[in-house]
């Protein structure tokens, strides 16, 4: 709140030289040995009224009423400095100790979102791809969650298209099914290990047998028809692989309202395909029922290999498919019927986001504008896709294994778990597969999260494992340090104080921390949080470094590190539970 006091004071200096409607902005100093906050709002406004920018900041400044919370001074060419005092430093440290979200601040108005991440296959097994979209679902359904917002997740699995249907059908003439179409044997157990054998075989032929996708494009109509007994199969498929990839996204720290699927919109696909035919919005193409979306005039870039490069485009938008020729149902036709169930089932909700690899733009693009189209998302309803970028080896390409295979979840899992247990191990410390899981899944995912949501970033477990520098396991040391000198304290907490410089950093790396959640949810990405997190950490050890805090005999001065001890364990814990970070009691 002292930045917005800040704000008001310097607009009613304004007013009081006659200024009206002035905008005054205050920013954190990026020299921070000189000030705490700076205005940089003289230079335009001088400009617009014919006066001298620095002559205009000092007559604000002395216009501005005397207190004991912060310094105020006008400096070349047209800054305006603000530094904190100690009494100001310390309200705001009280402030933040006591209040439920350590000064973080509800929204007034709130929203109500449905979010669409995980999006996970049935019947095909979890690989690296599958990592992103749980990791910043997570994370800003959290964010939304602390700031007010009503949010429903997610996890949306696709679980209605061609690979059921390929699945099934390797399995029919592995001879698993038997007992479905022959009658003959018992009723078989279908294991993940037969569709993980299952499904890649599967796809494999489909690219090379014509007759084999044809009769698997078959089965995927009959499922969708909910047509015995492949629809009894389709669900026994469904009911294994479902329950491990709940093994692997709680695993990941990923949690969801709703495990619904394609199939769970499957009663509204024939009204959703009817509204668009009644409205004269559908026309047909080959067979197909096709919706034309593209916009006059509208182009599609074509990614540049090289920054150099002239920019080229594509053909306008294509069109959205939302019938096949032979009346089977596409992602499209999914996608838009789950919006509509959605807005019924959920009372039209304010946002509905969809969290996914960046290269399904295009789709989403189809998909929002039919829905608008149609009338199926009114007007005042925001439909977003939140594209993430990839994870890249060293060499900058997709991460894959040595002989060029897409990683499995399951593995990349298991990689962390080992690489955090030798870590720990170098570090001396006991380790137990508890431990190494939330060490490692928290360096994995502090490293994916301190990048901006829409970039690649290269995937680099040693990089994340440090236990120093920018890292997820810096944090966590950072609270279980806390942790540990606050077991071995007798004396309560008492009045924060503020008298030196690493005192002063701590609190105004709090007041950046709160601010970076506002950044976070204005990007949709959460980047900022991490950074603000790492700068509290670090702001921390320099005080740590520097304070001989269960040696200290002074009681007041004690007093006072116990409780900034605390006041920072809380607002790093919080920053860490919205990034879906666990923290460990000791490492």
């Amino acid at each position: 709140m002292i930045k917005q006091e800040i704000e008001k004071l310097l607009n009613s200096a304004c007013k009081k030289l006659g200024i009206q409607d002035a905008e005054m902005k205050v920013s954190f100093s990026n020299l921070p040995e000189i000030c705490d906050y700076q205005c940089n709002g003289c230079f335009a406004l001088a400009k617009k009224l014919g006066k001298n920018p620095l002559e205009l900041a000092q007559e604000l400044v002395e216009f501005l009423p005397e207190n004991d919370l912060f310094e105020v001074s006008a400096v070349k060419p047209a800054f305006i400095n603000i530094k904190l005092t100690e009494k100001a430093l310390e309200k705001v440290a009280e402030e933040c100790l006591n209040a439920e979200l350590g000064g973080l601040e509800k929204h007034k108005n709130t929203k109500k979102i449905v979010m669409d991440y995980g999006g996970a296959n049935v019947a095909k097994a979890l690989h690296m791809g599958h990592l992103r979209s749980p990791i910043i679902g997570e994370g800003l359904k959290r964010l939304y969650r602390i700031f007010g917002d009503e949010v429903i997740s997610d996890v949306h699995l696709g679980d209605w298209g061609l690979q059921m249907g390929l699945t099934e059908l390797q399995l029919k003439e592995d001879g698993v099914l038997d007992y479905y179409f022959s009658g003959t044997g018992k009723e078989p157990e279908i294991t993940l290990e037969m569709l993980n054998e299952a499904y890649p075989k599967a796809s494999k032929r489909k690219d090379v047998d014509k007759d084999f996708l044809a009769k698997a494009e078959e089965i995927t109509l009959n499922i969708q028809k909910k047509k015995e007994p492949f629809y009894t199969i389709y669900k026994k498929i469904r009911e294994v692989s479902v329950s491990k990839i709940k093994q692997h996204y709680g695993e990941l720290g990923a949690t969801f309202d709703l495990w619904y699927g394609e199939s769970d919109a499957s009663d509204y696909i024939d009204r959703t395909v009817k509204i668009f035919v009644d409205k004269g919005l559908t026309r047909e193409s080959d067979g197909a029922l096709i919706v034309d979306v593209a916009k006059e005039g509208e182009h599609i870039p074509i990614p540049k290999k090289n920054p150099e490069d002239v920019q080229m485009f594509k053909n306008p938008m294509p069109p959205a498919i939302i019938k096949k020729h032979n009346g089977a149902d596409l992602y499209a036709t999914t996608d838009i019927a789950t919006i509509l169930m959605r807005n019924e089932t959920f009372s039209t909700p304010d946002e509905i986001q969809y969290i996914t690899d960046s290269r399904q733009a295009q789709h989403f693009t189809q998909v929002f504008r039919c829905c608008k189209k149609a009338g199926i998302s009114p007007e005042n309803q925001v439909l977003t896709h939140i594209g993430y970028g990839t994870m890249n080896g060293a060499d900058g390409k997709p991460f894959k294994t040595r002989s060029g295979d897409t990683i499995k979840l399951e593995d990349i899992i298991n990689m962390l778990v080992e690489k955090a247990s030798e870590k720990l191990k170098s570090n001396g410390v006991q380790v137990t597969r508890d431990l190494a899981l939330k060490i490692g899944v928290g360096a994995m995912k502090f490293g994916d999260l301190s990048n901006t949501i829409a970039k690649d970033y290269v995937f680099d477990l040693d990089k994340f494992l440090a236990f120093e520098g920018k890292t997820g396991p810096y944090i966590q040391y950072t609270i279980a340090r806390i942790n540990s000198i606050l077991s071995k304290v007798d004396e309560k907490g008492g009045k924060i104080l503020i008298v030196d410089k690493e005192e002063h950093g701590i609190v105004m790396a709090i007041l950046k921390l709160l601010n970076a959640y506002e950044i976070c949810y204005q990007d949709r990405s959460l980047n900022a949080l991490c950074l603000a997190s790492y700068d509290l950490a670090s702001a921390f050890s320099s005080f740590y470094n520097n304070h001989h805090i269960l040696n200290e005999q002074d009681k007041d001065k004690k007093a006072s590190y116990i409780s900034l001890l605390t006041l920072v364990k809380k607002e790093l814990s919080q920053a860490l539970n919205v990034l879906g970070i666990d923290q460990p009691e000791r490492m």
